[in-house]
């Protein structure tokens, strides 16, 4: 037993894993590292929903098995979420799942309706669960450059004509993680109708459709017509309501895949533990001008960041939705590739962010970095930052890691 097993086989290297231990040997160093790798928010989660947490907790036969699909009221909520939010009916009992957080609803969905060396397009750079999903699940996958105009649905349809089988699924995500592009209502209707003469399943994710800055609130796909025909939507209380660890999603639309979804999850799982289901339908259900504050928090964070880092010698574009900054590699380091120069940032500047490689091959050339960081810190980073980006790259590795020069 020498041999990889054959899933393990299939994936790669992860890319992140040599930075996250370079950013962990650093701080065993003593270095203070800026982590604007995971988009792991760092705000408190709503105070009402921890109380509704604290209070279910305490009744016994909430220690029980709890409902694998979610819990009646937990599905209903999602339905009134979507019902206020989208415009969307949704029957609770055939539409909706509940999920231990988006990811693992969108890695099981794969499950459910892969089958050995189907093709699925998948857009790239994206969120690695939407290509390694199905790669687990025994799928190939055929990527199309991420975007949103035309030239997107040509790539769709040129990988339908020359994929041997043709595709059956199309993975959406907008706004994006990690580009943070958004899509309109016009971009959805294309797709669906794309999907309908093409034969193919979409599935959305929503993740940060609550996470905006700039215009109209993101859409669903599930408000074009027919869309419920062909889609699934998965969406998330990980960023809305400040609950990461909480892992609380949902799946929700066409009611063949929400099945398929429920059947496999039967077999694996009895769902979140019923007072986190509880709290996540009081999260849904009760005032949401916690969420408005968890968007400003971002936004005025996004802001600083891009004026800091410009001011610093570093042109960062302003995402107009998610908590994360995707950025082209300054100028003078863009031959150095993603991966190495994240590395770097750790090794001189005391600042964590996420290679863009890691996305896929059409990532490369960027780093994505999330704000989770408060303002005083993105601040310092950017100091941080200016002084690296200072010193000439020829010489970079004569230069005296930022942690070191406070000592000296």
């Amino acid at each position: 037993m020498t041999e990889d097993f054959h899933r393990i086989k299939r994936l790669p290297p992860y890319v992140f894993a040599e930075v996250n231990r370079l950013k962990a040997s650093a701080r065993a160093k003593g270095a203070d590292i800026i982590d604007l790798g995971m988009g792991n928010p760092d705000l408190p989660t709503p105070q009402h929903i921890i109380d509704k947490l604290v209070e279910t907790v305490s009744k016994p036969r909430t220690n029980r098995y709890s409902a694998s699909k979610g819990i009646p009221g937990l599905r209903r909520a999602q339905a009134a979420y979507y019902a206020r939010r989208f415009g969307v009916k949704l029957n609770p009992d055939t539409q909706i799942v509940a999920t231990l957080g988006s990811k693992e609803g969108f890695a099981n969905m794969a499950q459910a309706i892969t089958a050995p060396g189907d093709v699925i397009l998948v857009p790239n750079p994206t969120y690695p669960i939407h290509e390694f999903g199905f790669i687990i699940s025994g799928a190939a996958i055929r990527h199309v450059p991420a975007g949103t105009s035309g030239e997107f649905f040509n790539s769709v349809e040129r990988a339908c004509r020359h994929s041997v089988p043709k595709p059956t699924a199309l993975v959406l995500s907008f706004p994006s993680n990690p580009t943070a592009m958004t899509a309109g209502l016009d971009f959805y209707k294309q797709a669906v109708d794309l999907a309908k003469r093409l034969d193919l399943i979409i599935l959305s994710d929503v993740a940060y459709a609550e996470i905006y800055f700039d215009g109209n609130p993101p859409p669903s796909i599930l408000q074009i017509p027919g869309a419920m025909d062909v889609a699934v939507e998965f969406t998330s209380l990980s960023k809305t309501y400040n609950m990461p660890g909480w892992r609380m999603g949902f799946a929700v639309g066409n009611e063949r895949l929400i099945d398929a979804l429920a059947r496999v999850k039967s077999y694996l799982d009895y769902g979140a533990f019923t007072p986190v289901q509880v709290a996540a339908a009081a999260a849904l259900n009760g005032p949401q001008d916690c969420v408005t504050d968890i968007r400003n928090t971002y936004h005025r964070r996004r802001d600083i960041l891009v004026d800091s880092f410009a001011r610093a010698g570093w042109e960062v574009p302003p995402p107009p939705a998610t908590m994360f900054c995707w950025a082209p590699l300054p100028p003078a380091y863009r031959e150095m590739g993603s991966v190495a120069f994240s590395k770097l940032l750790i090794e001189k500047a005391d600042v964590a962010v996420s290679p863009g490689l890691g996305f896929g091959e059409y990532g490369e050339g960027f780093v994505r970095m999330a704000l989770v960081e408060n303002e005083h810190r993105i601040r310092q980073a950017a100091r941080n930052i200016k002084k690296f980006l200072s010193e000439p790259p020829g010489t970079i590795d004569n230069v005296v890691p930022i942690n070191q020069k406070a000592s000296l």
